[in-house]
C-alpha cells in the first residue's frame, strides 16, 4: 500500500513542491531588493511552510517536539543526524525563530529555483567538498555571522543521508571550527526518525503514509569540554533517542 498510494501521488507531490519553488523564487528577489534581510528571511519562512505541507498530499504524519527553555539571545549549533533531503523545510520552519542557518554543497547554490537562491543570499556556507580551504573559509564566514547576529547553525556531522535510517559516525571538524569562533555557542541535538523511509523506493515512488518525527534534546553546554567530548555527547543522546 506504501508504494501503490505513492505511485498515484508522488506526481501530486512534486507538481506541488515545484510549484512553490518557482512561485517563491521570485517573491525571495523582490523581498531581498525592497526589504533585506528581515523580508527575505520571512519569505524563506513561508515558503519551508508550504514545503512542509506538500508531505501531507504523500499522507505522511510529521511530529516536531521543540524546546521552549532554548535561549534566542544566544547563538546555537543545532547538531542533527540525517536522514533525506525531506529533513530541510521542517527544520527551517519550526527552528526560524533561531535564524538557523545550514552548511551545504556548493552545487545546491546554482540551478535549482528558490532553494539556490537562498543558499546565495540566505546567509548559511556552501562549501566545496573537494576544497578544504574553501570549505574551512566558508564556515568561518559562516561562524562571523552567527556571532554578529545571534545566528544558529544546524550541521549533520554524519556528512551524508543515512538511506535506512542507522546512525553513521559523527564528524567532529566542522563544529570544532565553529565553536573555535564562536564558544559560547550552545549545543544541541536534533533526533530525526522516518524520513529515510519516504525515499525508501528512490525518488519515485516516494513512500506513502509514513511517520517522521524531529525531537530537540536537552541542551549541551561546551565550555571547558573538547570538542570531541561534545560531540560525542551529542552523538549518544540521539542514539538514544532514536533507540539505536
Amino acid at each position: 500500500m506504501h508504494r501503490l498510494l505513492g505511485i498515484l501521488l508522488t506526481p501530486v507531490h512534486y507538481l506541488y513542491f515545484g510549484f512553490l519553488l518557482g512561485v517563491f523564487h521570485p517573491i525571495q528577489w523582490l523581498s531581498l531588493k525592497l526589504g533585506g534581510y528581515s523580508a527575505h528571511k520571512r519569505s524563506v519562512d513561508i515558503l519551508n511552510f508550504f514545503l512542509t505541507s506538500t508531505y501531507y498530499v504523500l499522507g505522511t504524519q510529521i511530529t516536531f517536539k521543540n524546546n521552549p527553555a532554548l535561549p534566542v539571545n544566544r547563538p546555537i549549533i543545532f547538531i542533527a543526524n540525517h536522514q533525506s533531503m525531506y529533513d530541510i523545510p521542517p527544520l527551517i520552519w519550526y527552528l526560524r525563530k533561531f535564524h538557523a542557518k545550514f552548511i551545504s554543497k556548493i552545487e545546491l547554490a546554482s540551478g535549482i529555483p528558490s532553494i539556490s537562491f537562498n543558499l546565495k543570499h540566505g546567509g548559511g556556507a556552501n562549501i566545496d567538498r573537494k576544497d578544504s580551504k574553501q570549505a574551512i573559509a566558508e564556515i568561518l564566514g559562516l561562524a562571523k555571522r552567527m556571532k554578529d547576529n545571534c545566528w544558529s547553525t544546524v550541521i549533520f556531522p554524519e556528512g551524508t543521508r543515512s538511506r535506512t535510517g542507522q546512525l553513521k559516525p559523527f564528524a567532529v571538524g566542522g563544529i570544532a571550527t565553529l565553536l573555535k569562533k564562536v564558544p559560547d555557542a550552545l549545543i544541541v541535538p536534533i533526533a530525526i526518525s522516518g524520513s529515510w523511509k519516504l525515499t525508501r523506493y528512490g525518488s519515485f515512488p516516494l513512500s506513502f503514509g509514513e511517520k517522521i518525527s524531529f525531537a530537540v534534546l536537552d541542551a549541551i553546554e561546551p565550555a571547558k569540554k573538547l570538542p570531541e567530548e561534545v560531540v560525542a555527547e551529542a552523538e549518544r543522546r540521539i542514539n538514544a533517542s532514536l533507540g539505536q
